[in-house]
Order: C-alpha cells, then structure tokens, then sequence
C-alpha cells in the first residue's frame, strides 16, 4: 500500500487540524491593525486592544531618535536603494556593524536582511570549511540540530546535507547530544551544533556547556540569540553573550536579530576573523544573490546601535524586567513557561487546543490579544498562550491578564 504521507513536510500537514483557521476567524490571531499607541493597537473592526504579541521587548521602534532616522533616511536616499548587498550600500552599514563590535568587543559583525539570510548565508559555507579560522575536518561536518532551534534552521537541513549529514538532539536529554557528539567522532567529522539562546515557545539554552562540549571535539556551536539580543547582558549585547561570560569563545558563532527588541529590521553574524566577514561578503548566497536592506532600516539600526552603546538600552531593560517581576507575581497562582527566568516570553501551556482556543476568547474578551499556539509549533494535540512582555506595558496591563487567566 502507497503511504499517503511519504515526507515529513505532508506528515506535519496532515497532522495540523484546522484550529488557526478557526483562531484567525474568530479573531484571535492574524489581526490587522490600523494604528496604534504604545501597547494598544487598533484592530480593522475599530476596538483598541492591549498587546502581548510584538517581539519588540523594549518598545524601541516608536523611539522619537529612531523615527527621526527614518525621515533622515527619506531625505538622504528615497526608500529604498535596489542592489545586491555585495554590490552596493550606504556608508550607515558599515557604521552599524562598527558600532556592533564596539557592543561587543573584539568581535567582527556582517549584516544581513534577515536572520533567515544568516543562517542560509553563513552555514553552508561554515561546513564546507571555507571560512578561515574555522577549519572543517577532513570528512567533512555533522550538523548537530537541536530539536527546538528556530524553523528557520530545522528548514535548511536539505540545504545542509549537500555539505554534510544531520542528527537532531534534545535540550532535555542529555544523552541525545553525548550521542550525536560521539557519531562525529566515530565517523571523523566536525559538529556542528545549532541552537537558539532564547527559544520562541521555550527557555533558555545553556550555551556556554554546548560550547564547551563542541569544542573538546574540535566543533562549533552557532548560537541564533535573536529573542536574546538587547534584553540583558552590557551595551545590550543579550542573553547568549551575558551567559557565555560576556566573551564570545573561539568555538562559538553568534547570530542576533535586528528585528525584535533591537527596534529595527534585519539579522547580523558575530565572528572572530575579519577574513571570514570578506569571505561571507563575497560568496554567502544572500549576499550575492539578495537585496540589501531596506534603506530606512539601515539607519534605524545605525541609530539603535548607538542607543544601546550610550546607555538609553540599559535603562529599558531595566524596565522590561521590572515588567515580567510583575507578570510573575501577579499570575503566580498558576504554572507559567519561562516564570522567573531572563526571557521576555512568558506562555500558558494547556492540554487540549481546545482549551488554548477557549482561553484567548475569554483574553480577547478581557481586551487583551495573545498569541494562541497550537500544533506544529507545539505538541500535537496541545496548546499555548504565549505572552510576550516589554518594557512598555504599564502595571494596569499586566494586571488585565492576570485577572483575566484567573477564570481560566
């Protein structure tokens, strides 16, 4: 008999029930919004609505100084400048990515458009062993892929397996990793280990072990840390920065967004050789075959970077985590995802996702929008409401949810 589901891609489909439609109609998700103030947004129908939804954790992309970048870069260069990054940029990129290794010392950035565009750009490159400074054994690479890494990584792996082959692990189960690790060995390869810091439905990644464990194999852990990026850690530099000692090891590449709490658009790669930026510049398909950034974003980012070097940044993070102190109390009657950690992502797991459904109802009722999560991006069958926090919501806010998941 013929399986009706022969790849992984038609299984997940099959498996996915028709809930986000039904999220979508029922106005839980997917929303359109006309305009907006802070964390209140205005939705098509008219009604405002407090939002725990953008991943812009410090409120930065309604800053005056990053406004005020925008209408500068109008005047300077239209919208928009249509080339292939290789091929031509303002002088603001390259000073974005010298402000970016003053966030963090000793370090060479490269921006991309995306932080999708990183990992296309960089990883297949990495495991063919032509960055310099990062050799690849003779064999080849093992790329080591986390279970729960970004989909934007899980969905290069037939991209990746024209370099090397693939093995999947678990945060959560130690002995899974020891066994890839060991696979590379018996087979002369080098790991390469892909995680995220922060994970978008999840916790924190212990980075700093991984790197440790790669390492002694002569391996790499690439490190996407793009819900990390400006929340904590000196000059904003984030979550996996701060957690590896506030020095990036020679073993690690570290990979950030441009797009959520930095306040701008795009994606950016941290190494330690220069020559792996030239490389990168010249051979890294999006580089050669993408458009360059978006003109306005370019100094948006410019500026922010400057943001987080003279100390505005830290005064937000501050306020962020005062913001999810209070989420944490004022919800302690029940089980949060991610209660009391340093990630700005706070969930609600239920059991059914008919639950989940029923819950963001009551919350949308309450005035309050969420994200209701359910299957792939969970486990089949169940569900989440995922919150996430920044430095801009008021007390008063905080508190709807709280009363709000009470009834729940």
């Amino acid at each position: 008999m013929n399986d009706p589901t022969p790849n992984r891609i038609a299984r997940r489909s099959a498996a996915t029930t028709d809930m986000y439609d039904r999220a979508v109609r029922a106005g839980l998700t997917g929303h359109t919004i006309s305009a907006r103030s802070g964390k209140s947004v205005r939705l098509a129908d008219g009604e405002e609505y407090v939002e725990f939804v953008s991943c812009s954790y410090l409120g930065l992309e309604d800053h005056p100084r990053l406004v005020q970048s925008v209408r500068t870069a109008l005047d300077l260069y239209g919208t928009h400048f249509s080339s292939s990054r290789n091929s031509v940029e303002p002088a603001e990129a390259r000073q974005l990515e010298e402000l970016l290794g003053e966030v963090y010392p000793g370090m060479s950035a490269l921006v991309f458009n995306s932080v999708s565009s990183v990992h296309l750009g960089v990883l297949p490159l990495l495991g063919a062993g032509v960055l310099p400074g990062y050799p690849i054994a003779a064999q080849g690479p093992l790329f080591v892929i986390e279970r729960t890494a970004h989909a934007s990584m899980q969905a290069l792996r037939g991209v990746l397996e024209q370099v090397g082959p693939a093995a999947r692990f678990r945060i959560e189960d130690p002995q899974s990793l020891t066994d890839a690790l060991d696979l590379a060995r018996s087979q002369g390869r080098t790991p390469i280990v892909l995680v995220d810091g922060i994970g978008s439905m999840g916790g924190l990644i212990d980075v700093k072990s991984l790197s440790e464990a790669a390492a002694g194999l002569g391996g790499y852990v690439y490190v996407d840390d793009a819900h990390g990026i400006s929340i904590s850690g000196p000059r904003g530099a984030g979550y996996a920065f701060e957690a590896l000692g506030c020095e990036v090891p020679p073993s690690v590449l570290l990979v950030g967004s441009l797009s959520k709490a930095f306040g701008g658009s795009g994606g950016f790669l941290l190494t330690h050789r220069a020559e792996a930026v030239t490389v990168l510049r010249r051979e890294a398909n999006p580089m050669v075959f993408g458009h360059s950034n978006m003109i306005t974003h370019v100094l948006v980012n410019t500026e922010s970077a400057r943001m987080h070097l003279d100390g505005t940044v830290a005064e937000l993070q501050r306020k962020l985590w005062e913001n999810a102190d209070l989420f944490d109390k004022a919800n302690s009657a029940g089980t949060l995802v991610n209660a009391g950690t340093r990630s700005p992502i706070r969930g609600l797991a239920m059991e059914t996702e008919e639950a989940a459904f029923a819950s963001a109802v009551k919350l949308r009722e309450a005035g309050v929008l969420c994200f209701p999560v359910f299957y792939p991006v969970v486990a089949r069958g169940t569900g989440l409401l995922r919150f996430a926090l920044s430095a801009h919501h008021t007390p008063e806010q905080i508190q709807s949810v709280a009363d709000c998941l009470a009834s729940v």
